[in-house]
């Protein structure tokens, strides 16, 4: 099960879910790819989280320009239009009968004839996995949060990671998570390499002070779909928000915490590094959740 925001209510439903392999419909048991593929082999493709509510994808249209802008960073052909790969998501929710769920849709370069780094090694089209799960966030998460601790693991220069590309290489973050779980919290909140406050492990981070709400630069983090919602509903609704660079010391005195991301929302963070924020959510969270729930259903009727 996992754990921090992701957590959820086992459904046996997924036992039998039927998952998008380049366009068939196959049973989880029998779904695989080659130990050829790139994505097993090296980590080379790119990915979204996309959330369905109402039988519906909340924010597609950013989440398929985010994907297809990393394929043409890295130069890799995705191999359909937008318009056909929607549409394989439309078929998998639909396949499974779904109306609440969580997708993991992945691209990788595809096949290689020999394990080796060079793309010029690839043999076949791009390999599209979708996988779609009847997941819902637990509502004690949503409401109560979860703990952070500050690891060592830093969010890399772009010159080393660009941290703005949503690739499946993801041994940094994975690092960060298994340090802070050792340390007995849900989540690691990372530090950018200059010491100001990034983001966590897989969501984006925030604080309240005074009435404001600060998240970091973004220079350091990937271009969260949630967290540019967030961003977003605060300007619409005069509530005062910056980018910028703070510290640790500026986290450990804000009045609220909280993470964002597409599967969970707005989640606050009740505890960081063994200092106690708040009892759960904060007024500001509590506010800025109903914010994020009212604008998935604009979206969500936009989209009908």
């Amino acid at each position: 099960m996992a754990k921090g925001t992701h957590d959820y209510a086992a459904d046996l439903r997924n036992d039998a879910i039927l998952i998008n392999v380049n366009g068939k419909l196959i049973p989880r048991a029998e779904a695989t790819v080659s130990v050829f593929d790139s994505g097993f082999m090296l980590g080379d493709g790119v990915w979204e989280g996309i959330r369905v509510h109402k039988g519906k994808m909340a924010f597609l249209g950013a989440h398929m320009a985010r994907l297809y802008e990393g394929a043409k960073a890295i130069a890799m052909d995705v191999g359909i239009t937008r318009e056909e790969l929607t549409k394989r998501l439309s078929e998998t929710i639909a396949a499974n009968n779904m109306q609440s769920c969580h997708i993991r849709l992945m691209v990788t370069r595809g096949i290689r004839s020999t394990p080796y780094q060079d793309p010029r090694v690839v043999i076949s089209p791009a390999t599209i996995v979708i996988i779609a799960e009847h997941k819902d966030p637990l509502p004690a998460t949503v409401e109560k949060g979860i703990s952070l601790f500050t690891v060592h693991v830093r969010r890399g220069d772009p010159a080393v990671q660009d941290q703005k590309l949503n690739s499946h290489s993801k041994l940094n973050c994975i690092t960060a998570c298994i340090q802070a779980t050792q340390a007995g919290a849900d989540e690691g909140l990372m530090l950018d390499p200059q010491g100001f406050v990034a983001t966590c492990n897989s969501t984006h981070f925030f604080i309240v002070r005074k009435g404001e709400v600060w998240t970091s630069s973004g220079d350091y983090c990937l271009g969260g779909i949630t967290r540019s919602n967030i961003i977003e509903l605060c300007r619409a609704n005069d509530i005062p928000v910056r980018e910028k660079n703070f510290s640790l010391t500026d986290v450990y005195g804000a009045e609220e915490a909280f993470v964002t991301g597409t599967f969970a929302g707005v989640v606050p963070a009740h505890t960081i590094d063994g200092r106690k924020m708040t009892d759960g959510r904060g007024p500001m969270v509590e506010r800025l959740q109903g914010l994020y729930k009212e604008h998935i259903e604009r979206d969500i009727e936009a989209a009908a």
